[in-house]
């Protein structure tokens, strides 16, 4: 057995030993306003519930390992006290790792991973509509961890109100842990589904994938493709130019001219064998 003490560690080695050892972890997608009332939204491992009565939820927006500098989510909190933490399920799974790519300030999360704004009751933060369970919060308190890269910041949040899918509610009224399909996270780039097992989803790209908002609206509207496949396509740096496009057509004529159906179809069994730059040719075809 290995044994270490903490201060013989890298921060990067001592992060990934507890992030693949305490697994699986809730997800916490956490959407906030900046003072100008800017949305964000950003998915965070760190999170579990605390307390019933009162009810406390807490997540943790920790400062980044590689240049300990802190996330748009954490600066919103300080500035608002407010938030909605909005649960995911594996519908949409590849839309909140698309989320977490780290835009600019300013960019719309919501625009970029596809999702679709909520106005809550009692909080400004909007909730994502996509979302089984979407949970408004009031933050009664901040605890910093630390001021190097790699210190956690303790959001600690008051539930003020539920909004609750009934599709996943049992004949009880009990949310069905079937139904609800939750995912979580485990270490490196490994999700678990919780009535499935586990899978894996590559880290967002250090370049900023072009985002679901840049999908010709006749593919982001497909009656085929999900939310899910619009995640994947939404995570490449750039669309396929059209010399590509055509060899590619060259390459595989049985997609020519075929109906848009088919077409989109064809593209999501590329992306359900991880070769989305092939289903984005196959789309782009004439």
């Amino acid at each position: 057995m290995i044994s270490v003490k903490p201060k013989d560690l890298s921060t990067k080695q001592l992060h990934g030993y507890l992030l693949g050892a305490v697994t699986p972890r809730p997800i916490a997608f956490a959407s906030t306003i900046d003072k100008d009332g800017n949305p964000n939204l950003s998915p965070f491992s760190f999170f579990n519930v605390f307390s019933a009565k009162p009810p406390i939820l807490v997540f943790s927006p920790a400062r980044r390992v590689r240049d300990n500098t802190i996330k748009h989510t954490l600066i919103n909190a300080k500035e608002t006290k407010e938030v909605v933490i909005n649960i995911v399920n594996h519908k949409i799974v590849q839309q909140m790792s698309l989320s977490s790519t780290e835009y600019p300030d300013g960019v719309n999360e919501f625009d970029k991973s596809g999702l679709t704004m909520l106005q809550s009751d009692v909080v400004k933060p909007f909730r994502v509509k996509e979302s089984p369970v979407q949970i408004e919060c009031k933050i009664n308190e901040i605890v910093e961890l630390g001021n190097e890269g790699g210190a956690g910041n303790l959001i600690i949040c008051e539930v003020v109100k539920l909004h609750i899918d009934e599709t996943i509610l049992d004949e009880n009224g009990a949310i069905d842990q079937f139904k609800i399909d939750t995912v979580a996270r485990m270490g490196g780039n490994w999700y678990t589904r919780a009535n499935q097992g586990m899978f894996e989803i590559a880290k967002p790209l250090t370049t900023l994938g072009v985002g679901v908002d840049a999908i010709p609206a006749t593919i982001r509207n497909s009656k085929v493709l999900t939310g899910n496949d619009l995640g994947m396509l939404g995570n490449v740096e750039c669309l396929p130019n059209e010399q590509n496009v055509d060899k590619f057509a060259q390459e595989h004529p049985e997609f020519i001219g075929v109906e848009i159906v088919k077409k989109h179809t064809f593209a999501q069994e590329y992306i359900k064998n991880n070769d989305v730059e092939s289903a984005w040719k196959v789309l782009l075809m004439n």
